[in-house]
């Protein structure tokens, strides 16, 4: 040892005891007894299972601290996630369904699932239950996606085709609320997923802890509640109408699945559908001989349906407005014949009625449109222009960007809302006003001379939702640019405050109907002539909010024309006189009209 080094002190073994020190309890005393727990264990006992680790004391020591506020929220946790579950496998895929008694039922997969995490070892336990949670989770979303397409368009989400519609729905939040009202709207659903996600899935896990720590209780209440599952649905027992044995979650599934099934089916079942066409092989100088020399317009009213003409709400100021229409036509001389066509969609999709009613297939979903417009289907606008006798062309101002399936549909020239010369302000979702869009039809195509026979397909929008703000008719003659429409959209209603309210949307809706038909029939008085046919229809029924949730799907369609020889080719047809059907004027379905169309307007019509 150096000389620098200082001694170390040694341990004092046999020092006395502090005797002011206080008393305090030996390690043998220390001991909890058998079967008392710990202080630090006190307040977990009851919520850890058996087979695995010993609970913490929580964030902080909190639940050791305060063991009375960590009994509630274990409680109220328990309570908690058992709702969210039970909530999510009972609730049903459609508002109008969701009444307080359909949540006073027994569900067979609930009790499907105590037994199946009863039975696992504490791994496998954990995660199934988050797994199964996550499901649960998934299936509670694909619900509310249900509802609200049901709520837009009156069936349930497909999960095969409909993924692009969410794309179009974004677009339309933008062009209805602005560019921060779809950001917002995005940035909601998609915090709103992952917590759904996230919540049934902590909900099913803890739910697996509460049935392993106890475990004995567990299994009697499961086989209580499968035996009285067992007898409720063999002798089924109601409450207040509602049948309390439930399989609908299971029941929803394999309808889900069978959708699935089908839609990739469709395919097939299609391309077949695609190959039968009566006029594929008729001679171009044989096509649509009855309408040589006519102007032929196609005009679409966006969810122009049968509910604007028979709900008592809407009938009385529409049938005003048809008759003052059919007033206009006759003093101009003209006469028309309406009828009914069941579109294959309803609230929205439009373009898959322009479809149907062009190719004369039953266009009903994204993938039938897709695989029509890259085929080589004749439409009956690419029927016209493949007679050479008709240029053809498209008003289409709801098109706002690249429509490459323009040409599909056989049209010369298309005009989108950005060549239709107009600078005034959106309505909406409505880029451009009908009025606007009729007259520029005027002016770039049917008041030139010397020009040869035209057929257009036109698509008027201002009817489209959410029907708010709306434009109404000025003289033809102040229309100019579109500016004068700043002022009209200032004057007019905010669609966040028209859709608190069902009865208002409805008086908006009706009045949007009005006004699309007053711009039709007042550009057919002021410009129509002896060779002017119209043939104008509507796309689909309006959302349920406006049909009240009617299944009907049917719309009106009309032929308007100067000259006698145009409708007599439709005399047998046994539509009403007017442009306003009778209720039991025939009804087709979309599809039938363009081959029905043809044969009346070929060599063998009339």
């Amino acid at each position: 040892m150096s000389h620098l080094t200082p001694p170390r002190p040694l341990p004092e073994t046999d020092a006395a005891p502090d005797t002011d020190a206080p008393d305090g309890p030996t390690a043998e005393e220390a001991r909890p007894a058998p079967g008392v727990p710990a202080a630090e264990d006190m307040g977990d006992a009851s919520a850890s299972a058996p087979d695995s680790a010993p609970a913490r004391p929580g964030w902080f020591g909190w639940r050791r601290r305060y063991p009375r506020a960590a009994s509630a929220v274990r409680v109220g946790t328990s309570v908690l996630a058992g709702v969210l579950v039970f909530v999510v496998l009972l609730v049903p895929n459609r508002l109008d369904e969701i009444y307080l008694r359909s949540f006073f039922r027994l569900p067979v997969e609930g009790i499907f699932l105590a037994a199946v995490l009863l039975v696992l070892p504490a791994k496998a336990r954990r995660i199934t239950a988050v797994v199964l949670g996550t499901f649960l989770g998934l299936s509670g979303i694909l619900k509310c996606l249900d509802m609200g397409f049901r709520q837009t368009l009156a069936r349930p989400f497909d999960l095969v085709f409909d993924w692009g519609l969410l794309s179009d729905g974004a677009d339309w939040v933008k062009d209805s609320f602005g560019r921060s009202g779809e950001l917002l709207a995005i940035v909601g659903v998609i915090v709103l997923v992952v917590l759904v996600l996230v919540l049934t899935a902590l909900a099913v896990a803890r739910l697996a802890d509460v049935l392993a720590g106890h475990r004995p209780v567990a299994v009697r209440s499961t086989l209580v509640l499968g035996t009285a599952w067992i007898i409720c649905f063999t002798m089924g027992v109601q409450f207040g109408g509602v049948t309390v044995a439930t399989k609908g979650y299971s029941q929803y599934l394999a309808n889900r699945v069978q959708y699935v099934r089908d839609g990739l089916g469709d395919a097939d079942v299609f391309k077949k559908q695609m190959t039968v066409d009566a006029f594929a092989k008729t001679p171009s100088d044989q096509l649509l001989t009855g309408l040589r020399g006519k102007d032929v317009m196609f005009t679409f009213i966006e969810s122009y349906g049968r509910v604007a003409i028979d709900d008592p709400s809407m009938a009385p100021e529409i049938d005003k407005t048809l008759q003052e229409g059919n007033a206009r036509l006759k003093s101009a001389g003209f006469a028309a014949r309406s009828g009914w066509l069941r579109s294959p969609v309803t609230g929205a999709g439009s373009w898959l009625a322009h479809s149907t009613f062009l190719s004369g297939l039953w266009i009903k979903n994204q993938q039938r449109y897709r695989t029509l417009t890259t085929s080589d289907r004749a439409t009956l606008t690419s029927y016209f222009q493949k007679t050479g006798a008709w240029r053809t062309v498209g008003i289409v101002p709801g098109v706002r960007k690249s429509w490459p399936e323009g040409k599909y549909f056989g049209l010369d020239h298309i005009y989108d809302s950005t060549h239709l010369g107009y600078q005034g302000p959106y309505f909406s979702w409505t880029p451009v006003p009908d009025q606007f869009s009729l007259e520029a039809f005027q002016k770039l195509e049917h008041g030139k001379k010397n020009r040869d026979p035209i057929m257009a397909e036109i698509i008027l929008a201002s009817s489209h939702n959410p029907w708010s703000p709306i434009a109404h008719m000025i003289d033809w003659k102040d229309l100019g640019d579109g500016k004068i429409f700043y002022k009209i959209k200032k004057e007019g209603t905010n669609p966040t405050e028209v859709w608190k309210s069902a009865a208002r949307v409805r008086t908006e809706y009706r009045k949007a109907i009005q006004y699309s038909l007053d711009s039709l029939t007042e550009w057919m008085q002021r410009y129509g002539d002896d060779n002017t046919v119209l043939v104008f229809l509507g796309d689909h029924q309006p959302v349920p909010t406006v049909t009240k949730g009617s299944a009907n799907r049917d719309v009106p369609v009309t032929i308007v024309a100067r000259d006698p020889k145009v409708l007599d080719r439709v005399s047998n047809w046994g539509w009403t006189d007017g442009i306003k059907p009778a209720d039991n004027a025939p009804e087709w379905t979309m599809n039938k009209f363009r081959d029905r169309f043809m044969t009346a307007y070929g060599p063998q019509g009339g």
